[in-house]
């Protein structure tokens, strides 16, 4: 490891830069990593002049060296002043090489940088720059016999987030969105196919190492599901189709109202909603008039049904003599009844329904309950009127208390307390005629 490379203040403690293999590769290009800090150091703009500068000068392919005045001549549009600061940082981190006659010209880690810098380039915004990169590249290494793992690895890492990209777009049910992702595959369908002519030479070379065919196989189904990927997004785009509404006779969709909305701005989106939202939704407006015509054709089909069944009387048969009909035992609740107006105060939940076993007190729970909802719910004659009427109050609790006997373990916490009797009246005053 170089000794003026001090990474201490990245490192864990107790680790030495030469204990970390990963960091030898880098370490040993430091060269070729210098010149991409040189050229990419500093602010925005100045990083913009200094690529501007080496550009110009390795596009002269006819004519590589350059003379100062030839040069001040060539961007006599920049400050002179600018210009030889950037002629400087660039010479003295040898991306410019000086001969003895003083004259510039480009040395080999700057035309690689500049290279590479073309490359990536050279790509059109319809496409994929990275993917078209990394093949080309793929292709570069394989005419060279240079084709690793590594390199393989980032194809295969490009493709991978490709397909999820477009699984994502299919998941959305957005049609922008699937039609976005199918713009995209289509314009990096050139650079798959050609990948997957770099892979068949790849495998079919019987020497290859078993770590390329191995990423080299990765990648071939990673190719494939791409393939397979607009099949995907066309069924998609179809589920869409057959929900898209059309808007009267104008032959305007709501695909066509989305895609308008999208190329408008913020405020302008802002003013259309004015008025338009409510916090919360008014129920009266959340039924139209297709939805109320749907429930009303389905409750008059519904009774059109009813009466079109057999609605004939069943045939005549001799009533039983001598049986009477049947009546509901009403003991308990009237028994229920008198033990309550002879309530004297305020009792305790389990002390008043328990008696009997559990059916009983569960029976007389229940009528506790219905008094607690008040004798308004009652009849106004019978039995369970009486009960109704009753003067009490029945509060019952969130917790149980422990009973442990007549088949009882625990019941609610409550109590029934009667209520103070309302005083008399007073006599309205006389009328003075």
């Amino acid at each position: 490891m170089n000794p003026s490379l001090n990474l201490s203040d990245f490192l864990a403690p107790g680790v030495d830069a030469d204990e970390v293999p990963e960091l030898a590769a880098l370490a040993a290009a430091r060269p070729l990593l210098d010149a991409f800090i040189t050229l990419f150091r500093g602010t925005e703009a100045e990083v913009l002049m200094r690529l501007l500068v080496l550009r110009e000068i390795g596009h002269e392919a006819e004519v590589p060296r350059w003379s100062p005045d030839v040069l001040r001549a060539r961007f006599a549009y920049l400050d002179p002043v600018k210009l030889e600061t950037v002629l400087k940082r660039l010479r003295d981190n040898a991306l410019l090489a000086i001969g003895e006659d003083g004259q510039y010209a480009l040395s080999d880690i700057g035309r690689n940088a500049v290279a590479a810098l073309a490359m990536l380039l050279r790509f059109g915004d319809e496409e994929d720059a990275e993917l078209g990169f990394l093949t080309a590249q793929l292709a570069g290494l394989q005419a060279v016999g240079g084709v690793t793992a590594e390199s393989l690895g980032h194809l295969l890492s490009k493709l991978t987030d490709l397909t999820w990209h477009f699984e994502e777009a299919i998941a959305s049910g957005s049609e922008f969105r699937i039609l976005d992702a199918r713009r995209r595959l289509s314009a990096n369908g050139r650079w798959i196919e050609r990948g997957t002519d770099i892979l068949n030479k790849l495998l079919a070379d019987p020497d290859a190492d078993f770590d390329i065919a191995r990423v080299a196989q990765r990648i071939g189904l990673a190719q494939s599901r791409l393939a397979r990927a607009d099949a995907s997004f066309q069924r998609a785009l179809n589920k869409i189709e057959a929900q898209r509404v059309t808007l009267g006779g104008s032959g305007i969709s709501s695909s066509d109202v989305a895609a308008w909305l999208r190329r408008l701005d913020g405020a302008t989106l802002a003013s259309l909603a004015g008025g338009c939202l409510a916090a919360v939704p008014e129920l009266p407006l959340l039924a139209g008039g297709h939805e109320l015509l749907d429930r009303a054709e389905s409750a008059l089909g519904s009774d059109r049904a009813r009466d079109e069944a057999d609605a004939s009387l069943p045939p005549p048969d001799t009533a039983p003599v001598g049986i009477a009909p049947e009546t509901e035992d009403l003991a308990m609740l009237e028994h229920f009844t008198h033990r309550l107006e002879a309530l004297p105060g305020a009792r305790p939940l389990h002390h008043v329904v328990a008696g009997g076993g559990f059916a009983p007190a569960s029976y007389r729970l229940s009528l506790l309950a219905l008094l607690a909802d008040g004798e308004d719910a009652s009849p106004v004659e019978g039995p369970v009127g009486a009960f109704m009427r009753l003067p009490l109050d029945v509060r019952f609790g969130d917790e149980l208390a422990a009973v442990g006997e007549d088949e009882i373990a625990a019941i609610n916490t409550g109590e029934v307390i009667p209520r103070a009797p309302r005083p008399p009246r007073a006599p309205a005053p006389p009328v003075n005629s």
